[in-house]
């Protein structure tokens, strides 16, 4: 059997959109607009509600490329995004890339995102500020400090262990592999980015990292680090638990499933134990045997290696062949753009 679509035909055309969810960045965002590059194809701003001029801005561009799409109410960015990207596969785009409207990304960079999609390497590539020792210290020291620590917290919750910087919203995304993706999970507003990762693992995407430097003007996050700080931890856990659920033993059973439920009766057996037997010496006064000791001991010792057996498992399962659609014509025919092709679209 040829899976190889027809040279000319639309399966065989790379058609590429950049979505830009737009909220209170009006000063911003004819800027961001006319610096995207000639070869891409369509340019959807999605006014979400904002209450000042965006409208206005993004007219006085004049650019064909623009789709004007507007939300009489703001929904959220990650609401904004999703129908962007809804509006970009109902035109036939191949791939989609979300960036911000507030001039801290690059356009010099998409090209950097859209190569790894479009070489049949990879289904979602998202830019990562971190790789760069020198661009980090240029960082405001509260965001550095909360992305770095959400990295880590992220990465435990969404399995996504090889994505970096997970809050940054400048990525490409395959659009077949958006099309399979339960948008029902991915969240409205801040934590948008955070839970695409967490669909994106359940449907075993390969994920790559692209170097990034962000700018740093005189724009003003909407994203409050109070915010942050009562809504993350609480929505970090439930993703973690729904992950533990959907992906070891509902969608999958594995060794690492056997060595979690093990583990964490172990260590639930231990702790239990101990406790019980310590709150009897302080009452009783009688010091508790070698043997009562080493009940609670060994289940712990048992039950945390059975745990970090799960960890390292978890950690190794990254997944090899993208689910794009296009992928093996891709891998096969790779039409990379370079900086001097840059205004042609190959496979064409």
């Amino acid at each position: 059997m040829n899976d190889k679509p027809e040279p000319g035909s639309q399966e065989a055309r790379e058609r590429i959109a950049i979505v830009i969810p737009a909220y209170k960045i009006a000063h911003h965002i004819g800027r961001v607009i006319s610096g995207i590059p000639k070869w891409v194809n369509i340019i959807i701003v999605v006014d979400d509600g904002s209450p000042d001029d965006t409208i206005k801005r993004v007219l006085e561009v004049g650019d064909p490329r623009v789709r004007l799409l507007r939300h009489q109410m703001n929904r959220g960015v990650g609401y904004a995004a999703m129908t962007g990207f809804d509006y970009a596969v109902a035109e036939g785009c191949t791939v989609l890339v979300k960036m911000d409207g507030d001039g801290q990304m690059d356009p010099n960079l998409i090209i950097e995102l859209v190569n790894p999609i479009i070489g049949g390497e990879a289904d979602f590539v998202k830019g990562n500020r971190f790789a760069d020792p020198t661009a980090i210290g240029r960082m405001p020291f509260l965001r550095r400090a909360g992305n770095l620590a959400l990295s880590f917290l992220t990465k435990i919750s969404s399995g996504c262990w090889q994505a970096f910087d997970p809050t940054n919203g400048f990525f490409a995304l395959d659009a077949s592999v958006y099309s399979l993706l339960n948008k029902k999970m991915i969240h409205d507003r801040y934590f948008f980015e955070i839970s695409l990762l967490f669909v994106l693992n359940l449907e075993r995407t390969v994920i790559h990292n692209v170097p990034m430097q962000a700018k740093y003007g005189d724009e003003k996050s909407s994203m409050s680090l109070g915010r942050v700080l009562m809504e993350f931890p609480w929505l970090l856990f439930r993703q973690l638990l729904k992950r533990i659920w959907l992906q070891y033993f509902v969608l999958g059973f594995s060794v690492a499933s056997l060595f979690l439920v093990s583990g964490t009766f172990l260590c639930a057996f231990g702790t239990v134990w101990g406790l019980v037997s310590w709150v009897r010496s302080l009452h009783t006064g009688v010091v508790a045997t070698t043997g009562t000791v080493m009940i609670a001991v060994l289940p712990l010792i048992l039950g945390f290696q059975l745990l970090i057996q799960t960890i390292v498992f978890d950690v190794t399962q990254v997944p090899v062949h993208p689910r794009s659609k296009l992928w093996r014509y891709r891998w096969q025919h790779p039409p990379l753009l370079s900086a001097d092709r840059s205004d042609q679209l190959l496979m064409e």
